[in-house]
């Protein structure tokens, strides 16, 4: 198969031209030629068209092989040149080839033609790559250099002592060529002092051939003073006998890559403290939902965060809210765009959270969703505030209406009671006797009836004297003693020094009624009801755990009862007016309604705690006359200081555990706090020999406070316990001498003196 060749003619005759042409031919070749016979012709097809050879006539009319050949060389190209003459001889064709033609052929001897030409088109071929691979050397080369400049990383050679630098390694080290001793010792200068021994130990290492490679990090100095940080990696060659002969290495000035791994540690460390010092909650999730990372502030309601990692985060929410908050997510992932969401959360111990979490995105270098970040809040009690203040705004609508109704009903009832004395007179049989009787009876039930909702709608308003709340008990007492079952006992605890209050006594007697009726129909098989009344002073302690509490000297009524108690759902609706658990004809719905009204409005609060079969107690507080308040005041002892004793407080209301710890620590006691049982004895047993008390509340989930209480005591029979409870704790555990109780909600005056008198108790 013909070879093809391209091939510049410099001939002015085309009969000549073509034998060249017909040679190549027949020598095996397929030539693609063009002629050319002037300077301007030979410049132009060299511009425009890349030659394999280039075969010139000597002697031309206006034109010659030597000029053609000057041409060529200044344009560059290395191609093969061959004169073809029949006039010149041999000395003008052994000076043409002096200044650079290839060979030269006469014309009558065109045998020796292709011959020629196949050995210049090789050896060309050597020169062109002889060439090339000398440029891509050259071209490695730079770019090697520009590689090292780009990532500040020298190379290195020690060979006899001496160290061979890269013109990188200068920058690094912040020296010149001509200053640098290029010796080892010249090297130690430019370490940091207290790193000198990491590279003196790395060149042993690397001598020794026991690793085939070593990098170690140091410190440099440079001139002005600045210090560096590099990476160096160093590699040994040995001659036969064992005996190291060179030592190459690199080394890449680290010092932005340092800065960077240290500002990250430092940001990973800001991020650490802020997400176990802060209340709300942090979690990372991955672009599945699974959990990443915990804050601290997750143990309350999820238990140890180290123990998520990995876990599905979507298992704890209430089913259904699951798949709103799934869609939420994976809109977030495909977006980039974090958004708010509300949702309820299921707690380890069961109970149901409201949660608040707003996403944002952490993308990776290329810019995608790599991870999801949670911020949330607990706003369980926000929204029970909420729901508090939606009941109220309900009650008072209710009210208003209950109010419109009953002065309706007055206006009906009215007349027929001022009727029945006439025609009493005028109807005197038997028969229309009785039924005028019947009649009033009925006519006063629904006057009573009225006067109740009109004291639930707007506070029935009557006149404010001083009142001393022992004679209303008393009085009370006896209505119990003569009209309830004789299986219902009742006792009362009242101080004869008790201060007084501004009441209508007529309607504090209605309160006290009603709570007495509700706590006998709560024991159809008999119990024990007991009214407690003692003054207390209100703090601001105590106000942060009551919203409604205002603080100042209050006389605080305890109504309890041993009947069946009351779940949570029931507890949460007891003050709504018409609600009622009472069989039909049984209960109105309006006796507690009634109770919070009357409460209200003399500036007092009422609170309950219920736990079903264990009863219900009722804490009715009202404020003190002030003028007492003023005198008690000034009488009142300061609370006793602790001296640094160390008490451990276990409650599973984040609320109250945290204020009764801000309140002993505030006066000199040390703290540690659990949120249930079990973290209390974890707790007592790695501090048993330091706790100097134990404050713990007898209703939590898990573990209660009668068995944290018994737990503790195995491990040491002496410890001291304060149990709380908002129920009265008739259990042996608390009749104990090293066991004192206290009823909540308790202030800090009482919370102070009470761990006082305990701690000092011989």
């Amino acid at each position: 198969m013909a070879k093809p060749l391209r091939v510049l003619i410099v001939e002015d005759s085309e009969d000549d031209a073509l034998l060249l042409v017909n040679a190549l031919k027949d020598g095996g070749y397929e030539p693609k030629f063009e002629r050319v016979d002037s300077s301007e012709g030979l410049k132009s097809a060299l511009s425009q068209n890349e030659w394999d050879c280039i075969i010139s006539d000597y002697s031309m009319p206006h034109f010659n092989g030597l000029a053609a050949l000057r041409e060529c060389r200044k344009h560059g190209a290395d191609i093969p040149f061959i004169l073809v003459s029949g006039t010149i001889g041999e000395d003008i064709a052994v000076g043409a080839m002096k200044v650079g033609a290839h060979d030269y052929i006469m014309k009558d001897k065109l045998a020796r033609f292709v011959p020629a030409l196949e050995r210049e088109l090789a050896d060309a071929e050597v020169r062109r790559k002889g060439k090339r691979a000398e440029e891509d050397l050259l071209h490695a080369h730079d770019q090697l250099l520009e590689a090292q400049r780009i990532t500040h990383c020298g190379s290195w050679e020690a060979v006899s002592g001496k160290l061979v630098w890269s013109d990188e390694m200068y920058r690094i080290y912040g020296v010149d060529r001509e200053s640098f001793g290029h010796t080892r010792e010249a090297l130690l200068e430019l370490i940091h002092p207290e790193d000198k021994h990491v590279l003196l130990n790395s060149f042993q290492t690397t001598l020794s051939g026991r690793q085939d490679l070593t990098t170690h990090q140091f410190r440099i100095v440079h001139p002005d003073g600045s210090i560096h940080f590099v990476e160096s990696s160093s590699k040994a060659y040995f001659d036969s006998s064992g005996k190291p002969v060179r030592v190459i290495g690199a080394t890449q000035d680290i010092t932005g890559r340092y800065e960077t791994e240290k500002a990250l540690r430092q940001s990973e460390e800001q991020f650490r403290l802020i997400s176990e010092n802060v209340a709300d909650m942090i979690a990372v999730l991955d672009l599945e939902g699974r959990r990443i990372y915990n804050s601290p502030s997750y143990k309350p309601i999820l238990g140890d965060p180290e123990s998520l990692r990995g876990t599905d985060s979507f298992q704890e929410i209430h089913p259904e809210d699951r798949e709103k908050i799934k869609h939420i997510f994976q809109e977030t992932v495909k977006t980039g765009i974090g958004q708010r969401a509300e949702y309820r959360f299921l707690s380890k111990d069961g109970s149901v959270r409201y949660i608040e979490s707003q996403g944002s995105v952490i993308h990776d270098d290329q810019g995608n969703v790599a991870q999801i970040v949670f911020v949330s809040r607990d706003v369980t009690e926000k929204k029970q505030l909420e729901k508090q203040f939606l009941r109220a705004q309900r009650m008072e609508s209710i009210g208003t209406l209950a109010g419109g109704i009953a002065h309706d009903l007055n206006n009906v009832l009215a007349p027929i009671l001022l009727s029945l004395n006439i025609i009493s007179k005028k109807l005197t049989d038997e028969q229309s006797q009785k039924m005028l009787q019947m009649l009033e009876l009925t006519a006063k039930r629904g006057s009573d009836l009225i006067r109740q909702v009109l004291s639930f709608a707007r506070g029935v308003e009557g006149e404010r004297t001083i009142v001393q709340v022992r004679h209303l008990i008393d009085e009370i007492g006896k209505i119990i003693n003569e009209t309830f079952p004789k299986s219902i006992s009742f006792h009362t605890d009242v101080p004869k020094n008790l201060l007084t209050i501004s009441a209508d006594a007529t309607q504090l007697h209605q309160v006290l009624m009603n709570l007495c009726v509700n706590a006998r129909d709560a024991m159809p098989n008999g119990g024990k009801i007991g009214i407690k009344a003692e003054t207390i002073m209100l703090d601001e302690q105590y106000k942060r755990m009551h919203v409604e509490a205002k603080p100042g000297l209050h006389i605080v009524i305890t109504v309890t009862d041993q009947g069946v108690g009351m779940p949570p759902a029931i507890m949460e609706r007891i003050f709504e007016p018409f609600f009622t658990t009472k069989e039909i004809e049984k209960g109105t719905g309006l006796g507690l309604s009634t109770v919070l009204a009357i409460i209200k409005s003399h500036g007092g609060f009422v609170n309950v705690y219920s736990e079903v079969g264990k009863g219900t107690t009722f804490k009715v507080y009202l404020p003190a006359q002030e003028g007492a308040q003023a005198a008690a005041a000034e009488e009142q002892e300061k609370p006793p200081i602790g001296n640094g004793e160390l008490i451990l407080v276990v409650d599973d209301e984040a609320s109250i555990r945290e204020i009764t710890k801000a309140t002993l620590e505030a006066y000199g006691y040390s703290v540690m706090t659990g949120s249930d049982g079990t973290e209390a004895v974890a707790a007592y047993a790695t501090h048993s020999n330091k706790i100097a008390l134990v404050v713990t509340d007898m209703m939590m989930p898990y573990m209660d406070g009668a068995a944290t209480i018994r737990a503790i005591q195995k491990m040491n029979p002496k410890v001291k316990i304060l149990a709380v409870s908002g129920l009265k704790q008739d259990g042996d555990v608390v009749k104990q001498e090293t066991v004192m109780f206290m009823q909540k909600p308790y202030t800090s005056e009482k919370l102070l003196k009470t761990v006082s008198e305990l701690l000092h108790q011989k």
